[in-house]
């Protein structure tokens, strides 16, 4: 899977573009279907303003384009870490669901099929 990183309002350190990778490139095990294999994660990270100090000032968002459609995540918290943990935990079930929701179709179809 190829990343594409963005940091909007801060710049981005090797620390936090290396948990980046470490998180949503390990979305990768969960698209282990060869139909559903991602083609690029756009993530981009940063913060919603300049001027306050506290309350939901980090902002991570994932964008997973995958063959038959697009994922989409977004969180706001105060930390960037949680930020992107909470990202990964969404990703991580909108990717459970899909693939659920694929494998129940094809169920379907085939119980159609029987009659």
């Amino acid at each position: 899977m190829k990343i594409i990183l963005k940091a909007t309002n801060f710049s981005l350190t090797s620390a936090i573009s290396d948990y980046i990778e470490k998180k949503i490139g390990g979305l990768s095990k969960y698209l282990s279907n060869p139909e559903s294999t991602a083609i690029e994660a756009r993530v981009e990270v940063g913060r919603t303003t300049q001027h306050h100090q506290k309350g939901d000032v980090f902002r991570a968002e994932v964008n997973l384009k995958i063959p038959c459609g697009l994922l989409r995540a977004e969180r706001e918290t105060g930390d960037l870490y949680a930020s992107i943990d909470s990202v990964h935990d969404e990703m991580k079930r909108q990717i459970i669901s899909f693939k659920e929701k694929k494998i129940s179709k094809k169920i379907r179809a085939a119980r159609r099929a029987e009659i």
